[in-house]
C-alpha cells in the first residue's frame, strides 16, 4: 500500500483507544489544541482516519463482511462461526450484535478524525492545498455517513470534532433525508476542490475529483435521482482520459495484489500493507472467504456463496472463473468442491487467489479493495440513463463496454456475454443492468446496496428463483438495529422498527 509507506506510525498511537463508545472515546479529544498548524498536520490527522477505515474492526472485516453476508450472493459456510455473523446473514439480528457493536463506533471515530482535520484546516490560510485537504476529509466523511445511513436509516450526525463527550451524550438522530443532503453537500465541495489526479497517480486510496463525482453518482442512484446520477457518472466517463480511468483488459488482474497499485480501473480503493499490527491496516477478507485446510489458503470458511450462485452462473462467463473456486489442492491433490474439507461448495476466490503472500499469512495481505472502479461508473450511467430516457444506444453501449472486457478470457477472445442490442424494453434493460452489476461486481460489497435501494428483498429472498432463501425476510430488515448499549446511554436515541 503506497499510503502506508508514508511515515504514519505516529497515528497508531494517536488514535488508539480502549473504549468502544463514541461518547466515551472521541478522537477529537485526543488531538491537542493547537496541534494543527500546517498542511502537513491536517494531512496527518486525515491519515489517522484512513487507519480507522482500513482497520479489521471496520473495512478490513467487520463492516464489509456484514454488507457481504446481508446479500443473496454470500451465505454462511461454517455455521460454527460466531453467532453475530450468522445473525447478520440469517436476518435475525438483534441490538446486541457484536459485529455491529464493533464497526458502529469505528465509523464514528473515523468521522471524528476527519471533523478534527476539517476544523483545524479551516483555521489556516485557505490555499489550494488546504482546500484540497478539506475536500479529502469531506469525501471520507461522506463515504462513512453514506455507509451508515444505508445500514441504519436515521442516525446521529456530527460535523464538528467532539471535545466534550457530554456535549453529544444526548444527541438525537438526524433524518435520513437530511443526512443524504449533507453527504451531497460534502461531495459537492470535494468535487470542486480535489485535484483531477493525485500527484502520486498510483495512489488510489486518496480521492481525486473523479472519486467525488463517482460517489455522488452512487448517492443519487441510491436516492433515485436518476438525472443527477447520470450527470455525475457521465462527467467521469467524459473525463476518463484526464482522470486516468479505464477498464483493465483482463478481469483477473483486478484481483491480483501485485498489479493493483495505480490500476486505472480503481477510482477509490482501501489499500493494505503487510506487517501491520492488528487491528490497523489488517485485512481479513482472504481468510474470511477462503477454504479451510487447502494448500492455497488457510481460510476460515465463513463467507461462502450458496450452491445456487454457482450453478445458475453461466460457465461461459470468465467472471465466474475469476470470482469462484470450484476446486482446490489438498495435500498436493486437486479435488472438486464436493470434496472440500470444510463447506462443500465453491468458494469466493477474488481475495486469496492472488493475494501475494503465503497461505498462512492470509490475514496479512497486500490486497487493495476497490470501493469504486470504472466498470461500476459505466453501469451506473446505464441504469440511470435508462430511467431517464429508456435503453438508448448510449445506455446499452455502457453495458457493452463492460461485457466486451468480460469476453477476454485471459487473453483469448470469446463470444460470451453477447452485446445488448436494440429492441429491449425499459423494464427488461433495468433487470439486465442489475443482473450485470450482480455478476460484474460480485462479492465486492455492492449487492446488498442494490437489493436495498431497489427494494428487491422479497423477490431475491422469498421468490421462486431465490439464490439464498430467507422466508422470514420483511421490510424492517432493510435496516440494522441501533446498538442497545447506545440507546441505554442516550435516552434520545430510538430503536429502528422491528427490533
Amino acid at each position: 500500500m503506497k499510503l502506508s509507506k508514508l511515515n504514519i506510525l505516529l497515528l497508531l498511537t494517536l488514535f488508539v483507544s480502549g473504549c468502544t463508545d463514541l461518547v466515551e472515546n472521541p478522537v477529537g479529544r485526543l488531538i491537542p489544541d493547537g496541534f494543527i498548524k500546517s498542511e502537513k498536520d491536517v494531512q496527518t490527522v486525515i491519515y489517522g482516519a484512513y487507519g480507522k477505515m482500513a482497520s479489521d474492526n471496520y473495512w478490513g472485516r467487520e463492516m464489509a463482511a456484514a454488507i457481504m453476508l446481508r446479500s443473496d450472493m454470500v451465505d454462511i459456510g461454517n455455521r460454527s462461526t460466531v453467532a453475530a455473523r450468522i445473525q447478520i446473514n440469517d436476518f435475525n439480528t438483534n441490538s446486541t450484535n457484536a459485529m455491529i457493536g464493533t464497526f458502529w463506533p469505528m465509523a464514528y471515530q473515523t468521522i471524528d478524525a476527519v471533523n478534527t482535520a476539517i476544523a483545524g484546516a479551516e483555521n489556516l490560510e485557505p490555499t489550494v492545498g488546504i482546500k484540497a485537504l478539506i475536500g479529502e476529509a469531506k469525501f471520507i466523511r461522506a463515504f462513512t455517513y453514506f455507509n451508515l445511513v444505508r445500514l441504519f436509516g436515521d442516525i446521529p450526525y456530527l460535523d464538528e470534532p467532539v471535545k466534550d463527550p457530554e456535549a453529544v451524550a444526548t444527541i438525537s438522530k438526524t433524518t435520513e433525508s437530511t443526512v443524504y443532503q449533507k453527504i451531497i453537500d460534502d461531495l459537492a465541495y470535494a468535487k470542486e476542490n480535489l485535484p483531477m489526479r493525485h500527484p502520486l497517480d498510483d495512489v488510489r486510496s486518496r480521492p481525486s475529483r473523479g472519486s467525488a463525482y463517482t460517489m455522488l453518482a452512487d448517492v443519487y442512484l441510491t436516492i433515485g435521482n436518476w438525472q443527477e446520477a447520470y450527470n455525475n457518472a457521465k462527467w467521469v466517463i467524459d473525463n476518463a482520459a484526464s482522470l486516468n480511468y479505464a477498464l483493465e483488459s483482463d478481469y483477473q488482474d483486478l484481483f491480483d495484489s501485485g498489479k493493483q497499485d495505480g490500476m486505472p480501473e480503481h477510482i477509490f480503493a482501501i489499500e493494505y500493507k503487510r506487517g501491520s499490527a492488528w487491528p490497523f491496516d489488517y485485512d481479513s477478507h482472504a481468510a474470511f472467504t477462503g477454504m479451510s485446510g487447502s494448500d492455497e489458503v488457510a481460510g476460515f470458511d465463513v463467507a461462502v456463496p450458496s450452491l445456487a450462485v454457482y450453478t445458475t452462473w453461466d460457465s461461459r462467463d470468465y467472471r465466474k472463473k475469476v470470482a469462484l473456486a470450484d476446486s482446490a489442492h489438498y495435500n498436493g491433490l486437486l479435488v472438486p468442491y464436493t470434496k472440500f474439507q470444510g463447506t462443500q461448495r465453491p468458494h469466493i476466490a477474488k481475495y486469496w487467489r492472488h493475494m501475494g503472500v503465503p497461505r498462512d499469512l492470509v490475514t496479512d495481505t497486500e490486497n487493495n479493495y476497490a470501493i469504486y472502479r470504472y466498470a461500476e461508473v459505466l453501469l451506473t450511467a446505464a441504469e440511470a440513463l435508462n430511467e431517464v430516457s429508456g435503453p438508448t444506444a448510449e445506455a446499452r453501449g455502457y453495458v457493452n463496454q463492460v461485457r466486451a472486457r468480460a469476453r477476454n478470457w485471459a487473453g483469448t477472445a470469446t463470444d460470451f456475454p453477447a452485446d445488448v442490442n436494440s429492441g429491449i424494453s425499459k423494464d427488461d434493460f433495468r433487470t439486465l443492468v442489475l443482473e450485470e452489476r450482480r455478476l460484474e461486481l460480485s462479492f465486492e460489497f455492492k449487492r446488498w446496496w442494490d437489493i436495498k435501494r431497489r427494494k428487491m428483498g422479497n423477490d431475491v429472498f422469498k421468490g421462486p428463483n431465490s439464490l439464498e432463501p430467507h422466508p422470514d425476510f420483511n421490510d424492517n430488515q432493510y435496516l440494522l438495529p441501533i446498538m442497545q448499549r447506545d440507546i441505554d446511554l442516550n435516552p434520545n436515541l430510538t430503536q429502528n422498527p422491528g427490533y
